[in-house]
């Protein structure tokens, strides 16, 4: 812990001294190499907790982007994520839109992104994830359409992944709220949503797994609402809230981090009330997430999983520890056994 701590201050010193997305690429890189040269870090059994029909060995995991290609799953699962996220992966390679399209907020601890699903498609990253070393954590895949495909066609893409990616992760995401692909965020209507749905429900009866779609912080309530009858209608396992926001006087793509926090979490509130009466669907809380109390707020309004992103870049892996930390404590501190006992206390 102390070495993590100790290392990622000089590391972000260096790093963030280049472009946001070649010390993006670097780390990547970096991680790649370190996997075989790292070793497991215990967790608390406490932590445990089972959604989905899946086992987690804690709340906590990182968030979709970060690992587009999964190319680091061996090294970032070495850390204290209990659950690693993978992509947004296409059917087919893209290069995503112009450069620059990555910029750091500093002292706000937030980014802003106009990748546009950049990723080696979906035959290279299901290699990646064949030959990974998972480290007993649960893998998800975050699904997208390529940009070339029209709208119309979007469901094909969305069935074609589910196929090939569902023999190979723990859980899978559609992610149709991105604000990086024209049109995309168009398909969390009604019809575009129902359609997807539909083609991917086929898909899913022949190889049954976990299924959540990500859903957009810019969204109305009555946007939301229909989004969560859809999910109860295709029994789908859960909703990720949420993906980035669009803040024009920023510029063009998405913005994360501290930033975001705010905007999610009212978002998340709605969701979480809106699926109260149906504890089988999972909330899978991400955005703007900077410390604890804020994780623990969540818990309090009864979410569970939580993913992080920007505050990993920000913060290293120290965030994941003090995370930890503070929750073994506040667990010995009210005697409890393990986390369901923990969030029945709070």
């Amino acid at each position: 812990m102390d070495l993590e701590k100790t290392l990622y201050p000089l590391f972000k010193n260096i790093a963030f001294k280049f472009d946001a997305e070649l010390a993006h690429e670097l780390t990547i890189k970096s991680m790649k190499l370190l996997a075989p040269w790292v070793n497991n870090i215990p967790t608390d059994s406490r932590f445990q907790l089972n959604a989905m029909g899946l086992n987690f060995k804690s709340p906590i995991g990182l968030a979709a982007g970060l690992d587009k290609n999964a190319e680091a799953i061996g090294f970032l699962s070495y850390l204290p994520f209990s659950f690693i996220e993978v992509g947004t992966v296409t059917p087919l390679p893209q290069s995503g839109n112009l450069k620059p399209r990555l910029f750091r907020y500093p002292k706000e601890e937030s980014l802003r992104n106009c990748m546009g699903f950049n990723n080696h498609g979906m035959d290279a990253v299901l290699k990646n994830i064949q030959n990974a070393d998972r480290r007993e954590k649960i893998l998800g895949v975050n699904l997208g359409k390529n940009k070339i495909t029209e709208n119309v066609n979007a469901h094909l893409d969305y069935a074609k992944l589910y196929e090939k990616f569902a023999p190979y992760s723990d859980y899978l995401v559609i992610n149709v709220s991105s604000p990086n692909t024209p049109g995309l965020r168009d398909l969390l209507q009604d019809s575009g949503l129902r359609e997807i749905f539909k083609a991917v429900s086929v898909k899913r009866k022949l190889n049954p797994k976990p299924l959540l779609v990500k859903v957009s912080p810019d969204m109305s309530l009555e946007e939301l609402s229909s989004v969560v009858n859809l999910v109860k209608e295709y029994s789908l396992s859960g909703i990720i809230a949420t993906n980035t926001t669009i803040i024009p006087e920023r510029g063009a793509g998405g913005v994360s981090g501290k930033i975001l926090y705010e905007k999610a979490k009212l978002t998340r509130t709605f969701l979480l009330n809106a699926l109260r009466e149906t504890p089988e669907i999972e909330l899978i809380g991400v955005g703007g997430f900077s410390n604890y109390e804020q994780i623990l707020d969540f818990w309090k309004e009864g979410g569970k999983l939580v993913q992080l992103y920007s505050a990993f870049v920000f913060q290293g892996p120290g965030i994941l520890f003090d995370i930890e930390k503070r929750l073994a404590e506040d667990m010995t501190r009210k005697k409890c056994a393990s986390f369901e006992e923990f969030q029945s206390s709070l």
